[in-house]
């Protein structure tokens, strides 16, 4: 009984409004990743289903999708998910600025990206002919 009582009033533990905080913050970031699939054609669906969706994103930003199995490696992910990031900047008209706000305060540009009046251009930026 005593470490039940510990447990519950460790400063580490999560409450119940932390967990619906959590939880509502991932549906959103679901959300904003469906608008963006769909701005680039792509089924908004894809965004829930996981390695599915890294495969519609690296098809959106042009790239071959052999790259989810760099995307599993440790440490080269990193640097594979800030490429893809830049990429996915430059196929939606920004620039390099928006992918530092896309890495560092990815809450608030990727609605921005999102919702905002940002137009799907091509793999990469370069205009297809769709």
């Amino acid at each position: 009984m005593l470490f039940l009582i510990f447990l519950s009033s460790s400063p580490f533990s999560i409450t119940e409004g932390m967990l619906i905080f959590i939880i509502a913050l991932v549906i959103f970031q679901i959300v904003c990743m469906m608008k963006l699939f769909e701005k680039a054609g792509k089924p908004g669906w894809a965004a829930i289903v996981p390695i599915y969706n890294l495969i519609v994103m690296l098809e959106i930003i042009g790239k071959p999708t052999w790259w989810v199995i760099l995307a599993l490696i440790p440490v080269v992910n990193i640097i594979v998910l800030i490429i893809i990031w830049h990429q996915l900047s430059l196929s939606f008209g920004k620039d390099g600025l928006y992918t530092v706000g896309l890495i560092l305060l990815g809450i608030i540009f990727l609605p921005m990206l999102a919702f905002g009046k940002a137009q799907y251009v091509g793999p990469g930026g370069v205009p297809s002919n769709r």
